[in-house]
């Protein structure tokens, strides 16, 4: 691997004021997570949320929650938190699920127009843990001011059957790639996840840049695979991606391949 970049913020080329959206494989709510807070120590004020659902275990791992359809004053409760925590998950409700509900798309295009605000992070679709998925019609949900989509996948898929196991939502993932239930997940395979019209940038708004993460590199015994994927993604003649990033948030290590 080279030399590991400094930090999410330079591996994903974030700007001064950035609305993401996260789609894709697992890891998307670890990713939110993580980069909020590097965003908030370099003084960012960051709200991070969901169009779809993430556990309230996990929401609670911000250093405030608001939920929009308990709390009342919740929009003056948010301005305060941000100016003085830096940091808020904000939700719809919390479901019999232990699930936190998320926001409507529009309320988090809102948020990112007000002053007081730096970042916006949504994570905008579910993979049940898996590390490979494919959007259903109705997904992703991504607002219409999003600038960054960041699409996510598990390296630890590559080679892999195809099954539930390993793929959310399978029969999307075959209509794309070609592979059928049983089937060997390929490097070639997996590229067209993010190349195909159908695929995980579905819906992206067409100013949003966009940008691959290819998580969990430990959890492969070499890198040769991760970078073949990378090249094939980039080496597309639409030039759809912007940069795959190559790493292991459980590392904190990334390299960047193109821009």
């Amino acid at each position: 691997m080279k030399k590991p970049l400094i930090s999410l913020t330079e591996a994903l080329g974030i700007r001064g004021r950035e609305h993401v959206a996260l789609v894709g494989g697992g890891g998307k709510t670890t990713f939110m997570l993580a980069f909020a807070e590097e965003l908030r120590q370099k003084g960012g004020r960051v709200i991070t949320t969901t169009t779809t659902k993430v556990w309230h275990e996990q929401a609670l791992q911000a250093p405030g929650v608001i939920l929009v359809a308990v709390e009342t004053s919740w929009a003056e409760k948010l301005k305060h938190a941000l100016a003085e925590g830096g940091h808020v998950f904000l939700g719809k409700r919390i479901l019999d699920s232990e699930k936190v509900e998320g926001i409507d798309p529009s309320l988090a295009d809102t948020l990112f127009r007000q002053e007081g605000v730096d970042y916006v992070l949504v994570e905008a679709d579910g993979s049940a843990n898996r590390p490979v998925k494919a959007p259903a019609p109705h997904e992703p949900v991504i607002p219409e001011t999003v600038t960054a989509v960041v699409a996510f996948l598990g390296l630890e898929a590559i080679g892999r059957k195809l099954g539930p196991d390993i793929v959310f939502r399978h029969e999307r993932v075959t209509d794309i790639t070609g592979v059928r239930p049983g089937g060997d997940l390929s490097v070639s395979a997996l590229s067209k996840l993010f190349l195909h019209p159908a695929g995980l940038f579905k819906g992206s708004p067409d100013s949003a840049r966009r940008v691959v993460f290819l998580n969990k590199l430990d959890l492969l015994l070499e890198e040769g695979e991760a970078m073949m994927l990378a090249g094939l993604i980039l080496s597309d003649r639409m030039k759809q991606v912007e940069r795959v990033v190559i790493g292991s948030l459980k590392k904190g290590e990334y390299v960047l391949k193109g821009e």
